[in-house]
């Protein structure tokens, strides 16, 4: 029956070019697709990241995770981008196929299966499918499927090359035939240095269906040391369909010591699993990432943005790493790749509760970098440990010099805090609360008993921070900073109460004598010196939601009244999606759903509506401001909750457009909950 099921899988697959993908939500079509004002999909499987290209079988980029270097960017990391290994050209009796002489040129990406179909017409002589993926099952290697179909007898020169990138030193190009029992494999690899010396390697090679002795003849040209070529011939009748893949493994020095030989033995091994094998794990592999979805009937647009969301955030981590995910996930070399408080807060909250073991992988990224935190807070003259704003490969802090976020915006010190403690709510891992949060957890608060200054009248300000709207630089008890701490240091003891230990009494002490300061008329003031000025994204209202500091309901309206004018329009998706949420809570059906679509409908950019950060924005694909939209229809719309007695689900009403909501595989329990 197992095997039924993947062949009818497999069938759907194969033949995607045939179907209408105008009304399926599982697909996103590129519309219009104009060169000159592409902004690529990203393949990606949280390891290696494949970024599209309007030209025919190309990838404009390839984003290692977790590996940086001082390229680009001046004084600070940057994410390795690395060897476009996944490159193609077909040329057909003697001329080169290529963007000027195709038609019918069309792109769609298969969110179910990860995979971009990539489908043209050469003249009158060829038709090709291409099938690009980031391999889940194996987290280096990457597959690309091609179909070409002769409409008269032709003869097909297929390449591959191997492209370095110009950051990249001491390139060295190989190519070999390995000779295992009854198949020839050919192995095109490339290795160099990065500019801080670490080596990175990639290798490929082709996967034909001919049987041994009868493969076509592979044929090795060296352009240049930062580009070589490996290709065949082959004649193909009238109506001839000829089907081939290329596979292709890359990696560094931070993943292994000998990154080219173990490119190579990745390369091999998935050359000799063969076509099927690899892609029904990687099916495989996605169904079951799929089984937390989020299901909207009603309406095809919300139900598309929604799954395009789910599917980045899936798409740029994974479980059992110690990795965390950029603003831009592995979609480029925005924000350099850094880790900010956009993880914690943003998109770790959805997957927290739709993949539990990813959001551990982002929880142990920072655990693993305690030890630099703890020295970054020494150096600034307080205990515990101290998370930097921007963090890289080491945990050390990476901010530009000219940003003043790095010193002052320490409110991540207690946000990371926060997801520690709201891991704990949903899974109940006693031993990895034990181990891993309490550890945390007690260091945080360490900082902040060290943090904090007791003024006269017994309260404990926080005075020269940067909160969360970063256009109020170095100021005092900004309303986000200090709930967050007040939340966080409840959380330190509520931690050393399940593990039976006993709190530091001055954990509630402090935490009950920090301000949150108000207006005459008792809407939340941002800070001690704000005075209405425009705002860079939510910062009071995050009071309301994800905290809870705020929540009689005529305050969060009060707040909510008086913060909504006060967005600025090209400031970050995330603020809509916390009113969005924040008025499904209260009951604002409609008002909820507007904010919903403005949180992310604006920052769509062609041709496949991937996000940018703001407005009118070219910095594609925003993970954080997905996040944000997610949490408005899981969190808002939804109802789920995370408390300390698990994720339950409180009232609200769905929006007229939508006619039902399905969130499934929720929590550990994998629970279904409706709307």
């Amino acid at each position: 029956m197992k095997q039924l099921l993947f062949i009818f899988s497999l069938a759907l697959v194969f033949n995607l070019s045939a179907q209408d993908y105008s009304k399926s939500p599982w697909h996103v079509p590129a519309v219009d697709i104009d060169p000159s004002n592409y902004y690529g999909i990203t393949v990606a499987n949280g390891m290696v990241g494949l970024v599209s290209s309007p030209e025919p079988m190309k990838v404009k980029d390839v984003v290692l995770n977790g590996v940086y270097d001082n390229y680009q960017r001046g004084r600070v990391s940057n994410i390795l981008k690395t060897f476009n290994h996944m490159n193609m050209d077909i040329a057909v009796d003697g001329w080169q196929v290529g963007r000027g002489n195709i038609k019918d040129y069309a792109q769609t990406l298969d969110m179910k299966h990860a995979n971009l179909i990539t489908t043209f017409s050469a003249a009158d002589k060829i038709e090709v499918k291409q099938q690009l993926m980031s391999l889940r099952n194996l987290p280096y290697t990457s597959l690309s499927i091609l179909e070409i179909t002769a409409k008269q007898d032709v003869e097909i020169i297929a390449s591959n090359q191997i492209t370095a990138p110009d950051h990249l030193s001491d390139v060295r190009n190989y190519y070999s035939v390995i000779n295992p029992p009854h198949v020839l494999v050919p192995l095109l690899t490339s290795e160099a240095l990065s500019p801080g010396g670490k080596k990175v390697a990639t290798s490929t090679s082709f996967i034909f269906p001919e049987g041994h002795g009868h493969e076509p003849n592979v044929i090795h040209e060296e352009r240049d040391y930062n580009m070589h070529f490996m290709k065949f011939k082959k004649k193909l009748k009238k109506g001839e369909t000829y089907r081939f893949a290329l596979v292709g493994s890359t990696l560094s020095t931070v993943q292994n010591n000998d990154p080219r030989n173990e490119a190579e033995r990745l390369t091999l091994y998935a050359r000799l699993e063969g076509i099927e094998r690899i892609q029904s794990k990687h099916i495989a592999a996605w169904e079951e990432l799929w089984k937390s979805d989020i299901q909207i009937e009603g309406d095809l647009e919300s139900q598309r943005a929604v799954r395009s969301a789910l599917y980045h955030l899936y798409s740029f981590a994974r479980k059992g790493t110690a990795l965390s995910l950029s603003p831009m996930g592995l979609s480029g070399l925005g924000y350099n790749g850094h880790i900010f408080w956009d993880t914690e807060l943003w998109m770790f909250p959805p997957l927290l509760v739709l993949q539990p073991e990813i959001a551990k992988s982002l929880l142990e990224y920072r655990f693993q970098r305690m030890e630099v935190a703890r020295e970054n807070a020494f150096s600034h003259g307080f205990d515990g440990i101290m998370f930097p704003w921007e963090s890289a490969e080491d945990g050390s802090e990476e901010t530009p010099l000219w940003a003043l976020t790095g010193p002052f915006q320490q409110h991540i010190t207690a946000t990371v805090g926060w997801a520690f403690w709201k891991y704990y709510e949903v899974t109940k891992d006693e031993e990895w609360l034990e181990t891993r949060g309490y550890p945390v957890l007690k260091e945080v608060a360490a900082f902040w008993m060290s943090r904090v200054e007791r003024n006269r009248l017994g309260k404990y300000e926080i005075k020269n921070v940067i909160g969360a709207n970063e256009f109020e630089e170095n100021i005092d008890n900004n309303a986000f900073t200090n709930g967050m701490v007040i939340t966080v240091l409840e959380f330190c003891a509520l931690a050393a109460e399940e593990l039976g230990y006993t709190p530091n009494s001055d954990w509630r002490h402090v935490a009950a004598n920090i301000p949150i300061l108000k207006f005459p008329d008792g809407t939340t003031r941002e800070n001690a010196t704000y005075d209405g000025a425009i705002i860079k994204q939510a910062d009071a209202n995050l009071l309301a939601y994800p905290l809870s500091i705020v929540s009689k309901e005529e305050d969060i309206r009060k707040d909510l009244a008086y913060y909504e004018p006060r967005l600025a329009p090209d400031g970050p998706a995330m603020g809509g999606a916390i009113l969005a949420t924040l008025y499904a809570r209260l009951g604002d059906v409609d008002k909820s759903y507007e904010m919903f679509k403005k949180s992310y409908k604006p920052n769509e950019v062609p041709p496949f509506g991937v996000l940018a950060e703001t407005a009118g924005g070219t910095n594609p694909y925003f993970a954080t401001g997905a996040g944000g939209m997610l949490q408005s229809v899981l969190f808002g719309i939804g109802g789920l909750e995370i408390t300390q007695e698990g994720i339950i689900q409180i009232d609200t009403q769905l929006p007229k457009q939508w006619k039902s909501l399905k969130m499934t595989g929720v929590g550990i329990d994998e629970k279904t909950f409706v709307r």
